[in-house]
């Protein structure tokens, strides 16, 4: 189980890895003092750290260390998850926001200057970067409490 986990973990973190560099390259730290819902450098950079902490440890429990690292992988992996959801509400809040957009009603500001970074992320990335990170808090709870 735990085996299972850190493979998870790792193809998440792939993911999480991937649409970091689309929010790089589509200029996410520049639009940090932009106004509007967006996702904003402390949050993922705050998501991305504490999800390569928790691999970490996790990395150091599958190797021989004591029970209680599993678990204080398991809490920060909690909050990786807690942060993850809230940027996809951001992400999905914004999303919406433009496909009405694109039906007639008025948008931001034009041009990809007013679009934030994130909405650049492919939706099959962020789907499946959620759905392994899901199946990968499971695994290392099981994997904790066994």
């Amino acid at each position: 189980m735990k085996w299972a986990a850190l493979i998870l973990w790792v193809i998440t973190a792939l993911g999480g890895f991937t649409l970091l560099g689309i929010w790089l390259r589509r200029g996410g730290l520049g639009q940090a003092d932009q106004p509007g819902r967006r996702i904003r450098p402390p949050l993922i950079f705050g998501h991305m750290g504490l999800a390569v902490t928790g691999l970490v440890l996790w990395i150091i429990y599958v190797a021989g260390a004591g029970k209680g690292l599993a678990w204080v992988a398991f809490v920060l992996l909690l909050l990786v998850a807690s942060l993850g959801f809230g940027m996809l509400a951001l992400w999905l809040q914004r999303r919406q926001t433009q496909t009405v957009a694109v039906a007639g009603a008025p948008s931001g500001p034009a041009g990809d200057g007013g679009v934030p970074a994130e909405q650049h992320f492919p939706s099959g990335i962020v789907v499946l970067h959620g759905l392994v990170a899901a199946a990968t808090l499971v695994l290392v709870f099981l994997a904790a409490v066994s």
